[in-house]
């Protein structure tokens, strides 16, 4: 999400409601013989080298998308880096029930000279009664200059978190961090402060991220801080209160594997539009370019007529076009196929795939035996720190060459 990497949010964005009706013009793909074997050979999450293959042009598969049942949805990364020494970089107040917090922010204080923070996020009960907080999904990481391996580790540990037993209680007024790790990291220049949370409260409350000096608890900042940076910055993807926090996508048309080679293409601001909100401080509409944070529930009907399998590959596919874009690393989970169902890092023994022709190999799917329809599964989130869209493509692969 740095801002120079935003670039590529720079397409128009339309609001389109209910089916995202794609281009069907046909842009032949086919493997080779040495690259369909090298599919078949690599591990899940390997990269596989495609000379040639990869292409922003491969068909689309029209989809249809609604939002479902979620949590409040905030953000906070704009600014994503807070220049000043200390400062309120979010505030906004939710409601009873369940919320969804991504925490994304850096130290940017660099004049008149680099010094070490604190990024915390805080809590406040603002109801008459004491409040119960429980996390239902908890990742909590050190703060980092290597933000790709903060934002695909979170987003694989967010897909695989538990919810805690633990439930803390609140006086009316009191205020706590979100994340109680975060009083207690030092977060050097340009580090990035990650963290991924989903919890249960009772009461109304106000959620704050601060920067502050080493020495001050984030109770004690919250009262002395006034200063409040403005929203709509030039770094960041976006901050505020969203009520659109989950996605159930799923496409129109049933994928053949006769058809050949398609791409499934979401969160890219134009057939998926970036979800819009309100910013608490100003009161001003919202715009969370990137959907950073949203899940995606996935559902792909196919079939193979042909007696092909699947191959389901990703690439970064803004790296010709963006010089900030020279790496993407993501997460998601994936349902069964050749390997085991479960959350996959992306690339699994990389830190980033670079660019074509570069792909990196999700899951591989076998045919019916008698040709009948069958459901590939994924839940997907944009994957912070790496530039968007990640297209999902879908490579009819022999598997008896």
């Amino acid at each position: 999400m740095n801002p120079n990497q935003m670039m590529r949010l720079n397409k128009t964005a339309f609001l389109i409601a209910g089916a995202c009706i794609l281009s069907t013009k046909t842009f032949a793909q086919q493997l080779t013989k040495a690259q369909n074997q090298d599919l078949l050979k690599a591990n899940q999450g390997a990269i596989v080298k495609l000379d040639g293959f990869l292409t922003e042009k491969i068909t689309q598969i029209p989809f249809q998308k609604y939002p479902t049942p979620g949590p409040q949805y905030i953000i906070s990364d704009d600014p994503e880096y807070i220049r000043v020494p200390e400062a309120i970089a979010l505030k906004e107040s939710v409601v009873p029930g369940a919320v969804r917090f991504y925490l994304y922010n850096v130290n940017g204080v660099k004049e008149p000279k680099q010094i070490d923070r604190k990024i915390i996020a805080m809590i406040k009960n603002t109801g008459k009664a004491p409040m119960r907080i429980k996390m239902l999904k908890y990742v909590s990481q050190a703060p980092s200059t290597n933000y790709f391996k903060l934002g695909k580790e979170g987003l694989a540990s967010f897909l695989a978190a538990q919810p805690s037993e633990e439930v803390r209680i609140i006086k009316p007024g009191d205020a706590v961090p979100i994340d109680e790790k975060l009083e207690k990291y030092i977060v050097k220049y340009d580090e990035l402060v990650h963290g991924f949370y989903e919890f249960l409260v009772d009461q109304p409350a106000e959620i704050t991220v601060l920067q502050t000096d080493l020495k001050t608890s984030g109770k004690d900042a919250l009262k002395r801080i006034t200063n409040v940076l403005p929203p709509k910055t030039k770094s960041g993807a976006g901050r505020g209160l969203y009520g659109v926090s989950n996605y159930h996508v799923s496409n129109t048309t049933v994928i053949d594997t006769k058809n050949g080679t398609s791409s499934l293409v979401i969160a890219d601001g134009v057939n998926d539009p970036w979800i819009i909100g309100r910013e608490g401080t100003t009161g001003q509409q919202a715009k969370l370019a990137g959907n950073y944070g949203v899940i995606y529930d996935v559902e792909l009907k196919w079939k193979s007529t042909d007696g092909k399998g699947l191959a389901l590959i990703t690439w970064n596919s803004r790296s010709a076009d963006n010089q900030w874009c020279s790496g993407m690393a993501a997460a998601m989970k994936v349902s069964e196929g050749k390997f085991k169902d479960g959350i996959i890092q992306l690339p699994k023994d990389q830190l980033v795939t670079k660019a074509a022709p570069e792909a990196v190999l999700i899951q591989v799917f076998k045919p019916a035996a008698n040709g009948e329809e069958q459901t590939i599964k994924l839940t997907y989130s944009p994957p912070g720190a790496s530039c968007l869209p990640t297209p999902l493509i879908l490579v009819p692969v022999d598997l008896n060459p």
